[in-house]
C-alpha cells in the first residue's frame, strides 16, 4: 500500500473545487472547534492519518475513519465512524526490536522480523453538543463524548471544547481537553512471571488527557491557515490523578490548511513531535526516549492527517 499517493490525490482533489466557504467546516486536523452541522444537514468525511517514523528502523501506520454525521439541532449533533488500520514496522526500539503499534498490541510480533497487518479497529458513535456559541457569546463552549467498540478494543473518549474568534471571525482559536479511557483484550507473554497479570490474558487498562491549542486564520475567500499543538499525557489505569502511575509525556505542533466550498471540504495538518518527552514508566533510564523524542508505542516522530468531506 501506498499511503502517500492515496493522500496526494486527495490534497489534488481538494484544489480541483471551489466555491464559498461555510461556517461549519472543521477548520483543525486534530484539533475540534464548536462550529456544528445546522439542523437538518448531512456530512459525509473521510479521515486518513499517517503517523510515521520512529528513532529507529521502519515505521508506519495509517489509520482511516469513514464519518457521516446529521444535525440533530442547530447545537447537537450526533456521528458514526468506522474505524480501519494498517501497520507496517521493523526493528523501530531503540534496542532495534520489532514492535507493533498500540493499535496492534494484541498481536504477538516476533522481534527480529518485520510486522506488517492491516484490521477492523473499531466503531465509533460521537454526540457534541453546544451549549455557548463563539458568535453571540464571549466564548464558545461545547461537550463531546463517543464511545468505541472493536473486536479486541473499547475506548470512551471526553472533550470539553473552547472557541474565540477574531476580526469579523477571520480568526479562529480553539482549546481542547480531552480524557479517553481505554481497554485492550492483550494475550498472555509466557516469559513475564506466572503469577502477574501479563502472564495471562487481559484487559489492559489506559487514561490519555491531551490539551490542545489551535489558530486558524482565514486570509483569502475559502482558505485558512494555521497552527496546531498538543500535549499527550498517559496514565496506566484509569486514575490519572495517581502521579505514581504516570507512562509518557510528548508534545507536537505543526501547520495546517484548510480548504472550504459550499459542498466540499479539506484540511491537512502536519504534525512533529517536539523534543520534550518523558517516559516515567522508566524513571531511571528512559529507555523509550532517545534527544527527547519518545518511541513509545503510541507515538512517533511525524503525524499528517487529512479530512476531506461533502454537504449533502
Amino acid at each position: 500500500m501506498n499511503s502517500a499517493k492515496y493522500l496526494s490525490a486527495a490534497i489534488a482533489a481538494a484544489l480541483l473545487i471551489g466555491a464559498p466557504a461555510r461556517a461549519d467546516e472543521p477548520l483543525f486536523g486534530f484539533i475540534y472547534a464548536t462550529d456544528l452541522l445546522p439542523k437538518g444537514q448531512m456530512e459525509a468525511e473521510q479521515w486518513a492519518t499517517l503517523r510515521e517514523g520512529r528513532s529507529e528502523g521502519t515505521f508506519h501506520l495509517l489509520q482511516t475513519r469513514s464519518e457521516l454525521s446529521y444535525g440533530l439541532d442547530d447545537d447537537l449533533q450526533i456521528s458514526g465512524y468506522l474505524n480501519f488500520a494498517w501497520a507496517d514496522v521493523a526493528h523501530n526500539t531503540p534496542g532495534h526490536d520489532t514492535s507493533p503499534p498500540e493499535i496492534f498490541a494484541d498481536y504477538h510480533a516476533d522481534p527480529s522480523s518485520r510486522f506488517e497487518k492491516g484490521r477492523f479497529e473499531s466503531a465509533s458513535i460521537e454526540v457534541l453538543y453546544r451549549f455557548l456559541s463563539p458568535y453571540t457569546d464571549p466564548i464558545g463552549a461545547a461537550l463531546y463524548i463517543e464511545p468505541s467498540v472493536g473486536p479486541r478494543t473499547v475506548e470512551l473518549e471526553n472533550r470539553l471544547i473552547l472557541q474565540k474568534n477574531f476580526f469579523d471571525d477571520r480568526l479562529v482559536t480553539a482549546f481542547n481537553i480531552t480524557v479517553g479511557y481505554e481497554w485492550r483484550y492483550l494475550h498472555g507473554d509466557p516469559a513475564e512471571d506466572p503469577m502477574s497479570t501479563e502472564f495471562h490474558d487481559h484487559w489492559d487498562k489506559e487514561t490519555d488527557v491531551n490539551f490542545g491549542l489551535a489558530a486558524s486564520y482565514r486570509f483569502v475567500e475559502n482558505w485558512a491557515a494555521g497552527l496546531e499543538l498538543q500535549n499527550e499525557r498517559e496514565w496506566a489505569g484509569l486514575d490519572p490523578f495517581r502521579t505514581n502511575h504516570r507512562t509518557n509525556v510528548a508534545w507536537y505542533m505543526g501547520p495546517t490548511i484548510h480548504y472550504g466550498g459550499q459542498s466540499f471540504f479539506a484540511t491537512l495538518t502536519t504534525l512533529f513531535q517536539l523534543p520534550m518527552a518523558h517516559d516515567f514508566a522508566n524513571p531511571a533510564n528512559e529507555t523509550f526516549v532517545v534527544h527527547g523524542i519518545t518511541n513509545a508505542d503510541d507515538f512517533e516522530n511525524v503525524r499528517i492527517r487529512l479530512k476531506a468531506g461533502f454537504y449533502f
